[in-house]
């Protein structure tokens, strides 16, 4: 019987392995750095500092200004038509 499988879509064990234990080192050091941040929240928290607000400015940091901006803008907005 002659196999039908293409040449190039051969699994082959040992790239196979390679690429799952890639897969599970990179989750091991996921793992890792999370656990790092815990370390630096709690420690922060120690310190008095408030870590939900911390975990937003770290969020909004990521974010585009422009898009920060209007957000903030709609927000305040809204608050005003709420009479807040």
């Amino acid at each position: 019987m002659q196999d039908s499988t293409p040449e190039s879509y051969r699994v082959t064990a040992d790239e196979l392995r390679q690429f799952i234990e890639r897969i599970e080192r990179l989750e091991m050091e996921k793992k890792d750095i999370a656990d790092q941040q815990k370390e630096v929240m709690a420690e922060a928290k120690g310190r008095g500092y408030d870590t939900k607000v911390m975990r937003k400015l770290v969020a909004l940091r990521k974010r585009d200004k422009d898009d920060i901006a209007e957000e903030e803008a709609v927000l305040e907005m809204y608050k005003e038509a709420l009479g807040m």
